[in-house]
């Protein structure tokens, strides 16, 4: 019988969960449109759990046009009020429409940074921060890059990014690894 994996304790819930956290929580992530997909996403689980939103991604994929900003930017007040009936998301108007404004910021950034890659990997000099933890209580909520992080893209338009949210978009986009230190996902430096 093969010995189960160590992973981080936040993931045993079930297999979607350990599927995620195998293949895709902290990869380190440098396609625009993953990128701008999971910070919206980590917006939507403002007051939730991410699980609930994880369950729910598909159906976002589907309602958003595969997170193709140049299609967002366009909603209307109808599409608007469609998605707000779309049981398959959480039905929220002010995440919703954040998710038609941040597209909007996020093709300001394209355009002035050449892509939201190089815009958003700044924030940590380009390369993974590799945390050294011991349990989840460790792990910290924010950290001085993602109140960085936060305040500038506050600045540029986003709606839903504070420091915590952006924290979790590092942690999930792999701009941070926080793998427990015993998980077998746990990057050393």
């Amino acid at each position: 019988m093969a010995k189960e994996k160590i992973r981080c304790s936040w993931c045993s819930k079930d297999d979607l969960y350990k599927d995620y956290h195998d293949n895709e929580w902290g990869q380190p992530l440098h396609d625009d449109r993953q990128l701008f997909e999971l910070l919206c996403l980590e917006g939507a689980q403002a007051g939730l759990s991410w699980y609930t939103v994880l369950r729910k991604r598909e159906n976002y994929r589907k309602a958003f046009d595969g997170f193709d900003a140049n299609k967002m930017i366009k909603y209307n007040a109808k599409k608007i009020e469609a998605l707000l009936q779309d049981e398959g998301i959480i039905r929220n108007k002010l995440k919703v429409n954040a998710f038609v404004q941040n597209a909007k910021a996020f093709l300001a950034i394209q355009k002035e940074f050449g892509s939201f890659d190089q815009y958003i990997w700044q924030f940590v000099g380009g390369k993974p921060v590799v945390n050294y933890v011991k349990s989840l209580g460790n792990v910290p909520a924010k950290t001085a890059q993602s109140d960085a992080m936060s305040k500038d893209l506050l600045k540029r338009g986003f709606k839903f990014v504070g420091s915590t949210i952006c924290y979790a978009f590092m942690q999930a986009s792999g701009m941070v690894d926080d793998h427990v230190n015993d998980c077998w996902k746990k990057k050393r430096k």
